[in-house]
């Protein structure tokens, strides 16, 4: 599996060059296999240069894409308007997600109609349909098989757990630690992966100002990669206050307790 990292921010974008060197889109990781078979983990701001590559790639051929969705906060769908695959009737593009807070297709049209943004969803050329998943119950996409599993946050999110060949990747996104049950289902799915993509949004310091607002810290997903004996842990989610300096030290930190961390990096690929 090669991961590839699009946009790696938390809550907001920052374009600011303090920042860029990590990067300032918000959530977007794409899952490819060798033959081919990709999955897209959400649509923050990153997937604009996403579908623009996509397409480019496809070189006028049609795309049938995949788009994971962990919940429909804004930071997570931002760039639906913008992603390039959806302005092509050629091209089909799949929703998945929860129907907890809505049906996905429902939920995005929303985000769209007037006066948010001046045409509408349902406007867009390409062919879309949504797949409403359910708890710890697997589809395929190809040679990806991916399960989503619930992460205690604000509003309802999935993770999403993706294997193929014998590999595995943990995406857990806008995770705050606490809730007993759902962090045990957490240690438990992401047991032994080759790479655990979690929230790290706040130092332990901040943390204690920002209880209840959905988002962990960098200390809980070393322990946490620790815990399941993960291969390797990625930092996700960066607030939008630091910069590429104090990433660098949240990473020192987090190696201490973790050694194989890495930051999650806009245009990074780790193979697993």
């Amino acid at each position: 599996m090669h991961v590839r990292f699009w946009g790696v921010r938390g809550s907001i974008s920052t374009p600011k060059a303090t920042h860029l060197g990590i990067g300032g889109n918000t959530a977007c990781v794409e899952v490819r296999l060798s033959d081919g078979s990709t999955c897209i983990l959400d649509l923050g701001t990153g997937a604009r240069e996403l579908g623009r590559m996509l397409v480019k790639e496809a070189g006028g051929g049609p795309l049938d894409l995949h788009v994971f969705l962990s919940h429909f906060h804004w930071d997570h769908i931002q760039a639906v308007p913008f992603f390039a695959p959806l302005f092509e009737e050629e091209n089909r593009v799949t929703f998945y997600g929860s129907d907890t807070e809505g049906e996905p297709m429902d939920l995005l049209t929303e985000q769209m109609r007037v006066p948010f943004f001046p045409f509408s969803f349902n406007e867009l050329a390409a062919e879309t349909r949504q797949i409403i998943l359910q708890e710890n119950v697997s589809v395929t996409v190809g040679g990806l098989t991916v399960t989503p599993f619930p992460v205690h946050h604000t509003q309802f999110v999935f993770g999403y757990k993706l294997e193929a060949g014998g590999a595995s990747v943990v995406y857990c996104t806008d995770y705050e630690h606490g809730n007993e049950r759902l962090d045990l289902l957490l240690g438990v799915v992401a047991s032994g992966a080759d790479l655990l993509i979690c929230d790290a949004q706040y130092t332990p310091e901040e943390y204690a100002h920002c209880v209840g607002w959905g988002h962990s810290t960098w200390e809980r997903a070393a322990q946490l990669a620790a815990e399941a004996k993960v291969k390797r842990l990625a930092l996700f989610h960066h607030d939008p206050a630091h910069n590429d300096e104090q990433l660098s030290e949240i990473l020192s930190a987090a190696q201490a307790v973790f050694p194989n961390t890495v930051l999650a990096t806009e245009g990074a690929t780790i193979v697993c």
